[in-house]
This record gives structure tokens, C-alpha cells and sequence, in this order.
């Protein structure tokens, strides 16, 4: 059986103020190009479908016109909702289309039923876990000590009842210990949102959406597929990707991947005003990209942002690194809490005011209090 992973559309999302619907509109036709050259049997969204729980029209159209086009290819679809997600939303109307083979996660509420395809190897089955937070799987076992991420989601895991004889799929949307992050994905609270790998053992392969760089986790199993587009500028190294994912016998799993080319990249440039405006410098290239420069001028440059976007009119973000930046060590410390959580940031604070470092029950607390306050329960 062949499957397309894809997750985290994030559709209506605006990065530095820039609209990404047109370039959503002609990434997700590359998409449909990959899928009628590739004639899978299923294609998986794993969350984050949206950008924003309630989206902007435009990006509600998109989502409908790029599921009718799966389904007129007479695909299965299974889609869930992400952390960016309403689950009622993505949920809205789904008894009615799933006989067209649309497949969309219901709220969560205890209970999983599988939907289960057939290949020339026997019954496949799909699970389909929205992102639950512990208070979402509390709610349904009281009497389950749920405390964590990785509570939460084995409690959840455990009652699908999977047959480890037969092959099954997980399609759901968390972050997993050791996966890597992008500046565009939400910071968790005090690192408390890990899922543990080791919930997933004995399942044939885990679809996961929630991080935007695409990379296996301990196994081929375990897999984020990424984000079609960048969306930060932390992404600009990477290469964006669709996966393709095909089942055999019981234990045979081949991944491979196919890369997307999108209609404006997102870079990094960086030299002085006079290098970045030599015509030399940038015929040939694509001066609609999206991008983010850095001048190495000593003095700063009246007007020139205006003058840039003359060459460059999607200049999304500039600075300077000189030796007068270079000087205000605020600069960096700025940029140094912007990638610590907020648990780490206490625990500095804490070590400051105090001259000790916060004891490991302190931090416990710290981290519980924080989830409790981020889940509304405080």
C-alpha cells in the first residue's frame, strides 16, 4: 500500500506580514502533480491544517478545492487536527463526506475506531489522534494517573486496541523527544509537550505532523514529513519535501521522498549594500524570493529597505551585522531567549536572585504549573 505523508499546510499563514496563500495555492498543485505521477492509495494530512483555529475564507476555499481534487482522483484522505487546529471545525461535516473517502478526526473523546483499507497483503488498519493535550484524555480516565504528554498520549494509544499481527498506522500530531525545531513551530511550555518514542513501539508507522523540519525519529516508524513551504527563516536550509510511504508484509516499510519546488524560496543574503545592488550579483537569480538580508555596512544606509525592494520586493526582514552591532551584546541576548523555553528562563532567574540552581522538584513544579496554567485549568 502506498501512502503520501504531508502535514502542516498551515493554510492563511502570514510570515513577517506576508501573505503565503498564493504560494500555498501553487505548492499544494505540485503536490497533486507528485500524487498523479506517484497514484498512491492514500494520502495523510497530519495536522495543522490551518495556521489559525478560526481561518481567514481564503484559506478555508483552498483546503476545500484541494480535497475535492484529491477525492475526483479517488483517494482515501485521513486528515486530523494539529495544535493550530479547531478540532470541531476540522471535525464539521465529516459523516457526510466520508463516503467520498474524506476521512477527518472526530473531537476527541476516548475512543478511536479505525478505518481499515485492503492491499494484496491484507487489512491495513489507520488510526487517526488529533493533538491532545493530558487534560483532553484526564477528562475520559479519571481513574488513569495521566500527568504528562507521554501519559497521555500511551492512555490514548492503549485504548485502540491495535492487533500486533496486523499492520497499523498512527496518524496524529505531537512533538516526540529528540525531534528538532524550527523558529515557526509553537515553543512549548518548560519542554512539557514530549511524547516519548517509546509509545509507539509495535506500530508499523507513525505519520506525524507538528515539526516543520522533515527527519525520522529513532526508526523509518517514526516520522514528521514537514512542512510543504518554509515558514521561518530558520527553515532556509531546508529541503522541503513530500513523503512517500510504502507498506508491504507485515514489517516491510519503504520511505523515500520527493522534493517540492516552491514558486518563491525563502533566503538568507548577507554583504554590503554595494555587493547585494551589483547587477552581476543578482541576474540570473530569482529576485522574488522571500527574503531576509544582512548588511555588513559600517554605517547605516538612509532609506534602504526602500531601496532594496526595488531589486528584491519581497524583502522580508534586514539587518545589519557591523561592528557597532556587534558591540550590543542585548542584541544577542535578545536572540538567546527567543530559542529558551520558559522553564529555562526561570530557572536563570532563579539562579540569579538566588545564587543556586532550581532543585529537580522545584523544576517539577515549576514545569506542572506552567502546563496548568497553559492547558486553562490555573
Amino acid at each position: 500500500m502506498k501512502l503520501i505523508h504531508l502535514s502542516d499546510l498551515h493554510l492563511g499563514k502570514r510570515v513577517n506580514e506576508f501573505s503565503m496563500l498564493e504560494d500555498q495555492e501553487f505548492i499544494l498543485t505540485r503536490i497533486i502533480n507528485i500524487i498523479d505521477g506517484e497514484k498512491p492509495d492514500a494520502v495523510i494530512l497530519a495536522g495543522d491544517l490551518y495556521d489559525k483555529s478560526v481561518p481567514p475564507a481564503e484559506a478555508v476555499t483552498l483546503l476545500d478545492h484541494f480535497l475535492v481534487r484529491l477525492v475526483r482522483r479517488s483517494l482515501q484522505v485521513f486528515a486530523i487536527s494539529g495544535n493550530h487546529d479547531s478540532p470541531e471545525r476540522i471535525a464539521f461535516a465529516s459523516r457526510l463526506i466520508e463516503p467520498c473517502g474524506v476521512h477527518l478526526s472526530p473531537v476527541y473523546s476516548g475512543v478511536i475506531e479505525p478505518v481499515t483499507l485492503q492491499d494484496a497483503f491484507g487489512p491495513v488498519h489507520f488510526y487517526m489522534l488529533p493533538f491532545v493535550k493530558p487534560a483532553h484524555v484526564r477528562r475520559f480516565f479519571p481513574e488513569r494517573e495521566i500527568a504528562s504528554y507521554t501519559d497521555a498520549v500511551q492512555v490514548a494509544i492503549e485504548q485502540m486496541h491495535m492487533d500486533p499481527a496486523e499492520r497499523n498506522v498512527l496518524i496524529t500530531h505531537q512533538f516526540v523527544t529528540g525531534a528538532e525545531r524550527s523558529e515557526s513551530e509553537e515553543v512549548s511550555v518548560g519542554g512539557a509537550d514530549n511524547v516519548d518514542a517509546s509509545v509507539f513501539d509495535g506500530i508499523d508507522y507513525v505519520a506525524l505532523g507538528h515539526i516543520h523540519g522533515p527527519q525520522n525519529i529513532d526508526t523509518e516508524r517514526i516520522r514528521y514529513c514537514g512542512t510543504p513551504l518554509k515558514y521561518s527563516f530558520s527553515e532556509a536550509a531546508h529541503i522541503k519535501s513530500v513523503t512517500v510511504v510504502e507498506l508491504r508484509e507485515k514489517g516491510a516499510l519503504e520511505l523515500r521522498t520527493v522534493p517540492l519546488v516552491p514558486k518563491r524560496d525563502l533566503r538568507e543574503l548577507r554583504g554590503s549594500y554595494m555587493e547585494l545592488t551589483a547587477r552581476s550579483n543578482y541576474e540570473g537569480t530569482n529576485t522574488e524570493d522571500y527574503l531576509h538580508i544582512t548588511l555588513t555596512d559600517e554605517e547605516d544606509i538612509p532609506d534602504v529597505a526602500a531601496k532594496l525592494r526595488v531589486i528584491y520586493p519581497n524583502l522580508m526582514k534586514l539587518d545589519y551585522d557591523n561592528r557597532r552591532t556587534r558591540s550590543r551584546s542585548v542584541v544577542g541576548a535578545a536572540e538567546d531567549v527567543e530559542r529558551k523555553t520558559p522553564l529555562e528562563l526561570l530557572g536563570e532567574l532563579y539562579e540569579k536572585q538566588n545564587g543556586a540552581p532550581l532543585s529537580e522538584e522545584q523544576k517539577a513544579f515549576s514545569a506542572g504549573l506552567m502546563e496548568s496554567i497553559w492547558e486553562g485549568s490555573v
